[in-house]
């Protein structure tokens, strides 16, 4: 098959998070099985900050056995990203399905579009959560007005959905408040194991890290609850010291720095917190591999994958019982979830298994079980080629 796949972003923009990997995982399965795969996508770069575009990087890229194509973004408003020269080139090209990743996005409308011009079956999934992500219930008044703006397209590109593809029960819940139940198929995420083998970098030596740690990995953003962590880490400061621990929280920021910062400032926590802005991806699997746990107290979650990525290293992790976590993560299995906030549980958490060094390790085990079983890139990919299969024939 030639498969068209869309993305708003792509290598080498890492930073952008778990909608990315989700493309780049389908991508590089699809072409092991000799499918002729593209990805369509924008020249996001994110080198210095979240709305970076390199005219520098190469409109077509051969990597491993699939292509990139990227066309330029020439208006960025938030994370909404406007490329029209997509258009001609999607036009020009050939394919037998387009697979579009990200429902609220230029991109989406764009391979809608082509689609009904082409006539092929159009796939769907999202990572944007349609009607539940915070900035449209409990935002600012811009973004509520830029969700309304987009309702309009979201319907169309929904309604020109051969198949939409969600990852939960929960998704699918959003999804059948637009469409009908029989367009849904569930098909578990999951993360690429061998992206997760030996970190070939040192991360304690390169940033001088001698203590254990627990691990924050995310967006530094009130959505992802950086503050809710720096409030946890407060409450046990004097239990962490103790147990010469540290918090190291890695990510890039979308709005919240200084006053992550000044928060961190506030409680006298500059020698207890180390911040990581943009960590190179090696670095940040290294992180992974060397941390106790990771603590992700999310207010918003549809299907993390950075809890999966901890549990390729065995790692239990510390979060929230709030909308998609605990469909993709166990409660007392390979996890602990807390109420959405409750940064007094998060921080009896940390105690907790920091005192419970059998029970961090089987909760590792019982992670990586179900990454190594379930939600891996190659289960993925087999149950969505399927379904390309079926909407082709």
């Amino acid at each position: 098959m030639k498969i068209a796949l869309v993305c708003p972003a792509s290598l080498p923009a890492t930073q952008f998070g778990g909608i990315l990997f989700l493309c780049v995982d389908i991508a590089r399965e699809l072409s092991k099985k000799g499918h002729q795969i593209s990805i369509y996508t924008t020249d996001l770069d994110f080198a210095n900050n979240a709305n970076t575009f390199s005219k520098n990087l190469p409109r077509i890229e051969k990597i491993n056995q699939f292509y990139i194509k990227r066309s330029h973004v020439w208006i960025a408003f938030k994370l909404f990203f406007f490329n029209p020269s997509m258009f001609f080139q999607m036009r020009k090209d050939n394919f037998d399905i387009i697979h579009s990743i990200g429902v609220r996005s230029f991109q989406s409308f764009i391979a809608a579009l082509i689609a009904r011009q082409k006539n092929i079956p159009f796939v769907i999934s999202d990572q944007g959560g349609l009607t539940t992500h915070p900035d449209i219930i409990m935002g600012k008044f811009i973004n509520k007005l830029i969700y309304r703006l987009q309702s309009p397209i979201i319907k169309f590109i929904i309604n020109q959905a051969t198949k939409i593809i969600v990852a939960n029960e929960y998704e699918k819940n959003i999804f059948l408040e637009f469409t009908r139940e029989d367009k849904i198929s569930i098909v578990k995420n999951g993360i690429n194991l061998e992206d997760f083998n030996k970190p070939i970098v040192d991360f304690r030596k390169k940033y001088s890290i001698s203590e254990e740690y627990i691990l924050f990995v995310g967006r530094f953003h009130t959505v992802k609850g950086v503050d809710v962590l720096i409030k946890a880490v407060n409450e046990i400061r004097d239990f962490l010291k103790l147990k010469n621990m540290k918090c190291v929280i890695m990510g890039v920021d979308f709005g919240y720095e200084q006053e992550m910062f000044n928060l961190i400032k506030k409680h006298n926590l500059e020698n207890q917190i180390i911040v990581i802005k943009k960590p190179p991806r090696e670095y940040l699997i290294a992180a992974y591999e060397q941390s106790q746990m990771l603590v992700l107290p999310s207010r918003w979650e549809l299907s993390p994958l950075t809890p999966l990525e901890g549990f390729a290293f065995k790692k239990p992790v510390i979060s929230t019982n709030c909308h998609g976590i605990p469909h993709t993560i166990q409660n007392g299995q390979n996890c602990i979830l807390t109420e959405m906030g409750d940064f007094k549980k998060i921080a009896e958490s940390i105690e907790y298994l920091i005192n419970n060094e059998n029970e961090r390790k089987e909760m590792g085990e019982e992670g990586y079980n179900q990454v190594k079983n379930e939600c891996n890139s190659a289960n993925m990919v087999n149950r969505i080629e399927e379904i390309y299969q079926k909407l082709i024939k």
